[in-house]
């Protein structure tokens, strides 16, 4: 029977024709990146997969096995050969003789460097024992929804035992016990006690597999794992059972206005001691759960996998609203449900710390559950809101797996009790056990944890703030985007030019990544186009930090002369635009209550009095004092600054050609026809410097660090002025 045909639920991505051309070590990436490719076979960083390959030691010449295993904190489904922590099995083996009890498990972590081989710098994972110890060349542990349903069941072992009988296997069952030395010898001794042993499924943990070849351990890997859906589904379809008791409320029709119209203030209500940056599901499998009659029960009893709850914290917060109600009860609701979420973790934290504990980290929840609505999700960066997410859907499939194989059992034991701890320390609803929340405190305050997020580089200027840069597809405003980029900001960058934000978004996402930068178009004449593109921030990231506009008008014609519709005009984009902009954003500014800052793009022009370009001027100046008065109405939780650059030629859609040669010729420039704009623009921008102290051309790179520096942490007590930007122009100067 081949492969494929046992599959239900699952496919054989294994492609014999690349598998061919690659040696073991690319075998076991490959292997990796096939399981790691589909969520419902691991999660995102979770699970390691390992092989025991033989190579010539350099030190002596002699063939020896090593361990090749996921080193910490990688993701299975990129994965790269040089991801892999590398160890001399001998040796690793050898650590059980200097293992000194479970109590003191830690200190082996400090073994594993002295058993590395080819001096690779990956750390060997806190799961190293686990893939050593078994007697197998080819190991995988991963963590799939219907393998965690069954080891989070108060009737898991019976059911397993099911399983095995129902599909021919011989899985194994080990009791809750977290991951470490002490776990690696527990499945060393449950593999030699179980003849014919061809898995272990992990209490209230996961499942280990494996092969005697990286193709083989692939195959078993994967048809474990269907199976698993196959006998978990046939329970979940069974005659009279509801998923999670059933549903209590109706989905709203309007849930994704509702929940952008609460995330700024969500965002902002969990955001008090460090900012967030917000996702939203509203997937069928999340709103089934969160408007079920056992969703507040269930979500309050946590999760139960290591690897979820490490990102999801103990639990979600659980938001008690009827959909049937007004949404504007739901900030009330949000303020209430958040003083009980952080008094309760402020209890958890003070019952099972030790003196040696690390200091409690932000008692905010991660993700937050609304009945008719949805889901919210938060992490530091866009790719780890979404990633918390996805994991609190993976708990919701656990939830609803061990429900459906309770459906008519009544089990009295519970089989993740062990050494670790006791049954009564656990929690059972509906068939699904939790874990106990000491033994989650040991996983989220593990001093291992703790060193991996200390490994994790510093976050950078900008990090967790969402910038919106307005004119951002060209001049100025692109080389504030690349910038921000640089400097860790979440970018939303919007132009009249949709061409140009693209383009100018393609670049930021080369430095940011692809989650961090989104684009959009935008008319800032037009309350209509700046309200749509402020959602589309909100809805990308759950609100906005940073407000800046570089876009401007200079009216021109062939004559000379402006109209009065051009004269209007110039008002309507270079001021009004500028307060509507600000008026709008000030809304979220105001529902998330955490600091924010605008900074707006005046010019020297303001104060410097020219012949031909009135209407720019006077804008300009215009603009210069609505920056103060948006400083003292935006106050204090608002920072409103500005810029006055002397003029910039470079890269602005301000000098179209006919505008640079006009110039020229007024100015009486020597060029030649033949020149690119480019070259006339550099002709200009030369010109231009010789009137100013510094004789150096104003670069859109010059306006950026200016702009960056205002919208930042670094100018905190900054607000309601403009820097000059001009090269020091001394008609710039303000007497």
């Amino acid at each position: 029977m081949t492969a494929q045909s046992k599959l239900r639920f699952l496919e054989d991505r294994w492609d014999d024709a690349v598998a061919s051309k690659l040696d073991e070590p690319e075998l076991l990436r490959y292997r990796s990146n096939l399981l790691g490719s589909d969520l419902r076979i691991t999660n995102f960083g979770g699970g390691n997969t390992s092989s025991k390959l033989e190579q010539v030691d350099p030190l002596d010449g002699q063939t020896k096995q090593i361990l090749w295993v996921k080193g910490s904190g990688g993701d299975l489904g990129s994965i790269k050969r040089a991801g892999f922590a590398t160890l001399y099995l001998e040796k690793l083996l050898a650590l059980e003789k200097v293992y000194r009890g479970v109590d003191l498990e830690d200190e082996m972590v400090d073994m594993y460097p002295l058993c590395t081989f080819g001096n690779n710098p990956v750390a060997a994972s806190i799961d190293t024992p686990l893939h050593g110890f078994l007697p197998f060349p080819h190991v995988d542990h991963l963590h799939p929804d219907w393998g965690i349903a069954l080891a989070a069941s108060a009737n898991g072992k019976i059911k397993m035992e099911e399983f095995n009988e129902e599909f021919g296997h011989k899985l194994a069952w080990l009791p809750w016990q977290r991951p470490g030395f002490e776990l690696g010898m527990m499945l060393k001794k449950i593999v030699a006690e179980t003849p014919g042993c061809d898995g272990v499924v992990l209490g209230g943990h996961g499942l280990f597999t494996w092969g005697q070849t990286q193709r083989e351990s692939y195959l078993n890997t994967i048809t474990i794992i269907d199976q698993l859906g196959q006998f978990i589904e046939r329970h979940g379809s069974a005659e009279g059972h509801r998923a999670f008791g059933g549903g209590k409320v109706e989905t709203r029709e309007d849930r994704r206005e509702i929940a952008a119209g609460i995330l700024p203030y969500l965002r902002g209500a969990v955001s008090r001691k460090q900012r967030w940056i917000g996702s939203y599901s509203d997937l069928p499998q999340v709103l089934e759960f969160v408007n079920s009659e056992s969703a507040e029960r269930l979500a309050h009893l946590g999760t139960s996998c290591p690897d979820h709850f490490i990102r999801t914290k103990i639990r979600p917060m659980f938001i008690k609203w009827n959909p049937a109600g007004d949404p504007a009860e739901l900030k009330e609701l949000i303020e209430s449900a958040l003083e009980t979420y952080r008094a309760e973790y402020a209890a958890y934290y003070n019952k099972h710390a030790g003196k040696d504990s690390p200091a409690v980290r932000d008692a905010s929840p991660t993700v937050v559950l609304v009945p008719g609505v949805g889901m919210f999700s938060f992490g530091k960066n866009k790719t780890e809101s979404r990633i918390t997410g996805e994991f609190y859907i993976n708990a919701i499939g656990v939830m609803q797996g061990a429900g459906a194989l309770g459906a008519g059992v009544d089990c009295t034991e519970i089989p993740q009790a062990g050494p670790a701890a006791s049954a009564d320390q656990f929690t059972v609803f509906q068939n699904y056990v939790a874990l106990p929340p000491s033994e989650a405190f040991r996983i989220e305050y593990w001093k291992l944890e703790e060193a991996k997020i200390r490994r994790q580089p510093p976050e950078k200027e900008l990090s967790r703030r969402v910038a919106l840069i307005v004119g951002g597809g060209s001049g100025i405003g692109r080389e504030v985007a690349l910038l921000a980029a640089e400097k860790g900001a979440h970018l939303v960058i919007a132009d009249r030019d949709v061409k140009g934000a693209e383009a100018v978004a393609e670049e930021a996402k080369a430095i940011a990544g692809k989650e961090a930068v989104i684009w959009t178009g935008v008319d800032i004449r037009d309350r209509k186009t700046i309200k749509a593109m402020l959602e589309t921030a909100v809805k990308q990231f759950g609100g906005i930090d940073i407000l800046i506009n570089t876009a401007a008008l200079f009216p021109s014609s062939p004559d000379g002369i402006i109209t009065d519709a051009q004269w209007a005009l110039t008002l309507e984009v270079n001021v009004t635009a500028n307060y509507l902009l600000a008026d709008e954003a000030a809304a979220i500014f105001a529902d998330q209550g955490i600091d924010g800052s605008v900074v707006l793009t005046s010019s020297a022009n303001a104060v410097v009095a020219k012949r031909g370009s009135e209407a720019y001027d006077v804008s300009k100046a215009a603009l210069s004092h609505l920056v103060r008065e948006l400083a003292v109405s935006m106050a204090p939780k608002v920072r409103v600054n500005g810029i006055s650059p002397a003029t910039v030629v470079k890269g602005s859609t301000m000098f179209p050609r006919d505008r640079v040669i006009a110039s020229l010729k007024k100015y009486k420039l020597p060029f030649e026809e033949t020149m690119t704009d480019d070259e006339l623009r550099n002709v200009l921008a030369q010109f231009y410097a010789t009137r100013t102290l510094t004789h150096q051309p104003i670069d859109p790179k010059d306006c950026a660090q200016a702009v960056l520096f205002l919208a930042g942490p670094l100018a905190r007590c900054t607000t309601g002025h403009l820097i000059p930007v001009d090269g020091g122009l001394t008609e710039a100067y303000l007497r």
